[in-house]
């Protein structure tokens, strides 16, 4: 479940712009706040289903942006690859740009 919930919080990074504001409010709230389905129903005065439904519905829709335009996947071969470079990197200037690029991630 947390691999889940940090998946769906960095797409909900790279691609919450695309999401209406009460798909954002609702996934922000169960997935950032750490809300229960019944507080987001109760603060929205929807049912407990409503939330369920627009949650399930938005992640589908996160995972289709990610299908098509692959910024999580991105990120992720860009991490991996500035931690080689960093093992195997001595010279100073070199570290430094290499710290000034997981800087912009």
């Amino acid at each position: 479940m947390l691999e889940k919930t940090t998946r769906v919080n960095f797409l909900l990074d790279f691609y919450q712009a695309l999401l209406t504001p009460k798909q954002r409010s609702y996934m922000e709230l169960y997935y950032l706040e750490d809300y229960s389905l019944g507080e987001i129903s109760d603060t929205f005065d929807v049912s407990r289903q409503a939330v369920y439904d627009n949650i399930k519905r938005t992640e589908k829709m996160l995972e289709s942006y990610e299908e098509r335009l692959q910024l999580y996947e991105k990120f992720l071969n860009r991490q991996a690859l500035i931690r080689a470079l960093e093992g195997k990197v001595t010279d100073e200037a070199l570290l430094t740009d290499i710290n000034a690029l997981k800087e912009l991630d």
